[in-house]
């Protein structure tokens, strides 16, 4: 199971934290993703991180503003975001599967999705 937090409304290149807690498995083992979703469109792959988190990826739109992270001993994932634009507002969720090779930003890859957070980025 998984259960993310941390959304909620800021303004245009505000900050917030996302948080996704694991449950009834250990990350570790496993592809941790963040995706995005907002009306009306097809949600997309945003950061994915190896197991134990030795190697992430980023989609480009997210690049040098977003970081994704872990904290193994908690079982828990962060995306930090900043730099916060209108275009980044979305229901969040995070996703994991087991490692098989690659961490891909490819919804279709993942297996376990939690219920999401939403963030709205407005002024």
């Amino acid at each position: 199971q998984l259960v993310e937090s941390g959304g909620g409304l800021v303004q245009p290149g505000g900050s917030l934290r996302l948080r996704c807690i694991g449950s009834g498995f250990h990350m570790d083992s496993y592809c941790i993703g963040w995706f995005r979703q907002a009306p009306g469109k097809e949600r997309e792959g945003v950061s994915s991180s190896k197991i134990r988190g030795t190697a992430t990826e980023y989609a480009e739109s997210v690049k040098g503003r977003f970081t994704i992270s872990r904290d193994s001993a908690k079982n828990t994932a962060f995306l930090q975001m900043s730099s916060l634009k209108h275009e980044d507002a979305a229901v969040y969720y995070c996703a994991a599967t087991p490692f098989d090779g690659r961490c891909s930003l490819d919804p279709s890859d993942y297996t376990s999705w939690g219920q999401g957070t939403q963030v709205t980025v407005s002024s």
